[in-house]
């Protein structure tokens, strides 16, 4: 089966984690080509402006298949150098991947995101929760630890402290208490989630897509660069966009008190 599931509406695609009788469980060994792929798709293609993410079923992604590890196979089977191995290849492709990807991401998590999973989550632009969504890095309960980037990740998602707390805890956060922490930006009911995250991909979308890439970048970049480097960075992508036909859309239509159509040109 497809991990998975790509629809299209206009310039958004919608990306669902298509294992629900496992609740979306990450990664098998075949999906770091997935996220690979997808990725590659939409950063190859001008008329894609935003992508959401969510999950089938009742989870977003229950992380590692808890059987698997016991069993020592698959993604665990092996050597230390193998499973190492692995992890370069599946684990970090998939976190690359999403890192990497060049238009917005919006998470849209309809129920548990735990390890991996909450760490895919983390690594959205934009993340929203249905109330019954939970967030957790269980890593040290299980005896191992993070190995997906998430110790990088979760402080700059929500500090330090709370990281910490995360991690070393193993703490399930609620949804109000991820609002509260800031690992998402907004709640709502379930029958909403997909409602609430069309209309900001739709409001995303209607930017100069272009100019919506480059800023995305920026906001990467500006996650370890220093000051200078970002000026830098912004004096060369600015040039750029000021010689785009969109630039001049969207000066004309401001002066014009109209919305703006741009073309990606």
């Amino acid at each position: 089966m497809t991990l998975i599931r790509r629809e299209r509406q206009a310039h958004v695609e919608i990306w669902t984690l298509d294992r629900p009788d496992r609740l979306n469980a990450l990664p098998d060994l075949e999906d770091g080509d997935a996220f690979a792929a997808a990725c590659e798709s939409v950063n190859a293609d001008q008329a894609v402006r935003c992508v959401i993410l969510t999950g089938a079923g009742r989870a977003f992604s229950a992380g590692g298949d808890l059987k698997a590890m016991k069993d020592r196979r698959d993604m665990f089977a092996g050597s230390g150098p193998e499973i190492r191995d692995r992890y370069r290849r599946v684990v970090h492709r998939i976190v690359r991947a999403l890192y990497g990807l060049e238009v917005p991401l919006i998470a849209a998590v309809n129920g548990p995101a735990m390890g991996l999973g909450c760490d895919i989550a983390g690594l959205a632009d934009i993340r929203i929760a249905s109330d019954t969504a939970s967030f957790g890095v269980p890593f040290l309960k299980l005896g191992i630890l993070p190995g997906d980037g998430g110790a990088w990740l979760m402080p700059r998602n929500i500090g330090h402290a709370r990281a910490a707390e995360m991690l070393f805890t193993a703490r399930v956060l609620d949804a109000p208490t991820a609002l509260e922490w800031g690992l998402v930006s907004r709640v709502v009911a379930p029958d909403r989630l997909m409602d609430e995250a069309m209309a900001i991909a739709d409001e995303v979308s209607a930017r100069a897509p272009q100019a919506l890439r480059m800023t995305k970048a920026l906001l990467r970049q500006g996650r370890d660069a220093t000051f200078d480097q970002i000026l830098e960075m912004t004096a060369s992508m600015q040039a750029l966009a000021h010689l785009t036909d969109d630039h001049l859309e969207g000066v004309t239509a401001a002066l014009e008190k109209r919305s703006a159509d741009f073309t990606g040109r």
